[in-house]
Formats: C-alpha cells, structure tokens, sequence
C-alpha cells in the first residue's frame, strides 16, 4: 500500500474548500500510484469542517477511513503548537472532530496551544502523532524537550524541506533526529497541488484499514520510503502553479 502522510485538499488556508479542486486532487493522487493518503488539513484553515461535511455527504466512511474512488483518505489535521512548530494527528473521523472543537480556543497564533497539552489531549483518542517537518526554519521542534518529542509516533520527512533544504542534508538530520529520540520517520508531500504528490511515498508491506494497523505498521517499521528522483521538479512545479492560482483567486476577487 502506498500512503502519504502529510497532504492538504485546499490551496491554502485562506482558500475555499472547492469540491472540483478535491476531486482533482483525489485524481492525480491516484494517478502516480497512492493506494491513500492522510488528509491533514490546517486546523486553521477557514471552514475547517466543511472539508469533512463534504466527503460525509459524497463517500461511504468505513473502518477508519473514506473511501474515494478506491482512494483510501484517513482523517487527520496539522495543528500548530504555542512553542512553534506543527504537528500532524491522523485518527478516526470522530476523534479528529471532537479533538478539533477542543482546539477551537486555540486557532489564532498568540492562543496556539503548548505541545505538552496537545499531547495530553490526544491521549484520549487513538492517534498517530507525527512531528512535522522537524527542521524547517520557521517551525522547527528541534527547540522542544526531548522527552516531550519522545510522545510523538513518528517524524516527518517532508518533500517541500527535501526540496528547499536539500535532499541529503535533511534527510540525514532527520533520520539522526529520529534516531536520538527512538522514533521512527514516515514521508509526507506536504501537498497543497496536485504536483507534488508522489515526490515522496511510503510503501507499506501490507494495506491497512485502520488507525491501529497503520500505528502498529509505523512502529514495527513495516515500510519503505521513496524519494522521487523528480522530487525537484514536482516540487518547484507545484510551488509555482500554487502561487499562480492564488494570484488568480485574488484578481478574481477584485473584478468581482
């Protein structure tokens, strides 16, 4: 099974949920070859659950994810943390809900809430916790305490900071970062157009259905990671059709 980890469905958190741009989405993803993928939308994204009443409405959900087309889409979000930093939580369409109307006091950036609260939150729940892009300059967790990183279940080694910082040099900090904590790593595209999906893809040796085959995969390290040898390109090709799309979002807006 081929999954991505870290993926948005909106252009940016600003956008509108679109169901046609979804749709588009799910299409490519499928196209280079994802079985599925966790839909880890900012928790701060405007309308954050019109994303999840949406695929309500369209798609059957069963065990712990919806089905798309034969696309597998696990429910999760991307949640910033007061300290700095974003982690990714992948869980049941439920759990994700009710986490995110825990979270609601905390949206806006001088209210985001301490990593350590975030992490007693989710221990109600069953949750894969997965730190998100760990080295990137402007939301790093290398600065958070190493026992508090340690309740993280994985970390993510994320195809925008493999392009942007190099694909050897972040990938060997980290593995090493991964290591000096005792966890494991998993890729996420950090998509938010289609472009980038398939720049970095982990295969699992068998398909999973739910949170806890997924977690169980994850710690007993059931996978391999594949670096796309385009990962350049897909990147740079979906940053730049990103920035034109937004760019016409806004002209749109402003003739209107």
């Amino acid at each position: 099974m081929n999954i991505d980890f870290h993926t948005h469905i909106k252009l940016s958190k600003k956008s509108s949920f679109s169901p046609k741009y979804c749709q588009e989405m799910v299409t490519e993803a499928k196209a280079v070859g994802l079985d599925a993928f966790a839909l880890t939308e900012h928790f701060n994204t405007s309308n954050f659950l019109e994303v999840y009443d949406y695929l309500d409405s369209q798609f059957p959900y069963q065990e712990d994810y919806y089905s798309v087309e034969g696309l597998k889409i696990f429910p999760g979000m991307e949640v910033d943390v007061k300290e700095i930093g974003h982690i990714l939580l992948i869980s049941k369409r439920e759990s994700i809900i009710e986490m995110f109307h825990h979270l609601k006091p905390h949206l806006e950036e001088n209210k985001f809430i301490p990593f350590s609260d975030l992490m007693n939150l989710t221990e109600s729940f069953e949750v894969i916790k997965i730190g998100g892009h760990p080295f990137r300059p402007g939301t790093p967790l290398t600065q958070h305490e190493p026992d508090q990183l340690k309740r993280l279940d994985a970390l993510d080694l994320n195809g925008k900071d493999l392009h942007s910082l190099g694909i050897e040099v972040n990938q060997e900090n980290v593995f090493r970062f991964a290591e000096e904590l005792g966890l494991p790593v998993v890729g996420g595209s950090d998509t938010h157009q289609y472009l980038q999906y398939g720049s970095v893809v982990n295969s699992f040796d068998v398909p999973c259905s739910t949170i806890s085959e997924l977690k169980n995969a994850i710690e007993n390290k059931q996978y391999a990671i594949t670096i796309s040898p385009d990962l350049h390109l897909r990147v740079k090709s979906a940053s730049l059709t990103k920035k034109l799309m937004k760019e016409l979002l806004v002209t749109k807006s402003i003739v209107c």
